[in-house]
């Protein structure tokens, strides 16, 4: 069985979360369409990138729960299995996420 479908069976770490996260992300959502009114509306360009900056941090904060949710629940989980296989693929794929993460920056 592969790693996806096993994924698939059982729930995500930020599972217990989903809801905040989800309230979350429609703030963020409104935020994002209050930017476009404000470029609709010819809004002075430093109100606008403080908007921008907001949603950005707020895109960073939301990615952090769920960055933090994987380590304590699929990575803490496929170390504690110990199949060596599982293990070594959570890592790479943690490693890979915060190498995305830290481009952005």
């Amino acid at each position: 069985m592969t790693t996806r479908a096993k994924e698939q069976r059982h729930h995500p770490g930020y599972h217990g979360q989903k809801d905040a996260l989800i309230k979350r992300l429609h703030r963020i959502e409104g935020q994002v369409r209050g930017i476009e009114r404000m470029v609709e509306d010819d809004r002075y360009c430093i109100d606008i990138l403080t908007q921008v900056g907001a949603v950005s941090t707020a895109l960073e904060s939301l990615a952090f729960v769920i960055l933090d949710e994987h380590v304590k629940h699929c990575v803490a989980g496929a170390l504690a299995s110990g199949d060596e296989t599982e293990a070594q693929t959570k890592a790479a794929e943690l490693l890979e996420a915060v190498h995305r993460f830290a481009k952005v920056r």
